[in-house]
């Protein structure tokens, strides 16, 4: 394991100001996308979408660090005569690819409304071959969901455990993992509640990750922020997510780790970079703090597009716009007034 070649990769995906776009969904989850905008997905249309959002030098050359892509989009080229690898115009504007590697989740056997999430199997051979094609980092995602009696203390202990085999594998073949343990904010539980399980998945994260040696400098975290759940009837302000937020990363996340990529998970778009400008607005922290965002980066793009090649230009504007603010608010300079007069 070379540890200095992972901590470069890692502190270029948190370069200041600048952070990743999850551009990772799924083929159903990208379907129930273009489904919202009256567009067929096929191999054709989702690499057009990608390769016109890649093709956004604005946001990808000053405001975007990395990639994170699904597989199918890792092998594909550009549309046209000169076809050209989707990971080399990735490259092109400065950013670095990676590739989500996890299978998704499957119910947790012995544990009723429990996930885990698959895709070991076969991992150390997928990782070289991806890091063949150009990736440089990969994601898997475990998913905690808060309900009656959920989470459990072993469904958390089995997902910490399969993030860290996941990060163990993807150091020894030399790509830096981005450990993803997201606790949804789907339901009716008060922040409160999300802080408190939050801090109890991070710690056990943290554990496993120790035990299993892996080298926290040359990771990257995506957590989600502590807020109510969606079905709560309750806004929380910028200021009480970031307050939580960090009261719990001070306490479950070690200095070591460069940085801190927050995932959206069904914020509005607005919300998840005010919310991640307040955090950057209140000193220094032990890391860097930046998003890994997907939806949030994309649904204003999508809704511009809409598969036709006329509004090509109005979708990457939009795709320009919500990569600069969330770069300015990876700085702790973002106001709400810009977004006001775009």
């Amino acid at each position: 394991m070379d540890v200095a070649a992972l901590h470069e990769i890692a502190e270029r995906i948190v370069t200041p100001g600048k952070g990743l776009l999850a551009a990772d969904e799924s083929t159903g989850t990208i379907k129930r996308r273009f489904d919202s905008i009256g567009l067929e997905s096929t191999e054709e249309t989702r690499r057009d979408y990608r390769e016109m959002l890649f093709r956004t030098d604005g946001a990808m050359k000053r405001y975007i660090s990395g990639v994170i892509l699904y597989e199918e989009t890792l092998f594909q080229s550009s549309a046209g005569g000169n076809a050209t690898p989707l990971v080399k115009l990735i490259e092109a504007a400065g950013a670095i690819p990676g590739i989500k590697v996890d299978k998704g989740t499957v119910p947790l056997p012995g544990f009723p409304g429990e996930t885990i999430t698959e895709g070991l199997d076969g991992l150390a051979g997928r990782l070289d071959r991806y890091r063949d094609q150009g990736a440089r980092f990969a994601k898997w995602r475990a998913v905690i969901d808060i309900a009656p009696g959920v989470p459990t203390w072993g469904a958390i202990k089995a997902s910490a455990h399969a993030l860290a085999r996941y990060a163990s594998l993807c150091q020894a073949h030399g790509l830096v993992p981005i450990v993803e343990p997201e606790v949804l904010m789907d339901g009716d539980h008060a922040i409160a509640r999300c802080e408190e399980v939050t801090r109890l998945v991070l710690d056990a994260v943290f554990e496993e990750l120790f035990e299993q040696r892996i080298a926290l400098t040359g990771m990257i975290l995506k957590p989600n922020m502590v807020v109510s759940g969606n079905k709560s009837g309750v806004t929380d302000s910028a200021q009480e997510v970031a307050e939580r937020t960090l009261s719990v990363l001070k306490d479950s996340v070690p200095a070591s780790v460069p940085g801190i990529a927050f995932l959206s998970g069904g914020q509005s778009d607005e919300e998840a970079t005010a919310r991640l400008d307040a955090m950057n607005r209140m000193g220094p922290s032990p890391w860097k703090l930046t998003f890994s965002y997907g939806r949030a980066l994309q649904a204003a793009p999508l809704s511009a597009w809409r598969g036709k090649a006329e509004n090509v230009t109005a979708a990457q504007r939009a795709f320009e716009h919500r990569a600069h603010m969330n770069g300015l608010a990876a700085l702790g300079r973002w106001e709400s007034s810009l977004e006001k007069a775009a």
